[in-house]
């Protein structure tokens, strides 16, 4: 996957219409790598979330530097693009830094807080303690 955050933003402050940014959203879902059949387990199940989804992580080292590398699915295209989004906000960061990133603010700052609906966002906010979480515990493992 190709797009930044930043370019989210980008495209997200041209297209004016939500019709437009939800078939956006969609579009990044569809392009989410697919995730290999036998990582859809119950441990990479996420819980809390009104769609199936499966989100896996795994640590790579870059220059010393910890990062976690995803693979993710839902049985919902919608789902998917927010899995993507997702992806975006933590897959460049260091792992010593996902604690500390508010992607709830940056959801916000999308309007996706606002046009979501409640078990959409719940579900986003369980994928986001997920991914924390994996930081976590790939912290302790150093």
């Amino acid at each position: 996957m190709t797009t930044t955050l930043e370019t989210l933003f980008d495209d997200f402050s041209v297209l004016d219409d939500w019709e437009d940014r939800y078939r956006y959203v969609i579009d990044l879902g569809k392009a989410l790598p697919d995730m290999d059949a036998a990582l859809k387990t119950p441990a990479t199940k996420v819980n809390g979330c009104a769609s199936q989804v499966w989100i896996h992580s795994r640590v790579e080292s870059r220059d010393g530097i910890k990062y976690l590398a995803f693979s993710g699915d839902s049985d919902a295209l919608i789902v998917k693009g927010l899995i993507a989004i997702a992806f975006m906000i933590f897959a460049p960061k260091p792992v010593a830094e996902i604690g500390s990133v508010d992607a709830q603010a940056i959801f916000a700052q999308l309007g996706l807080r606002e046009h979501l609906t409640p078990q959409r966002s719940n579900g986003l906010a369980s994928m986001v303690a997920r991914i924390k979480a994996d930081a976590a515990r790939a912290l302790q493992e150093a």
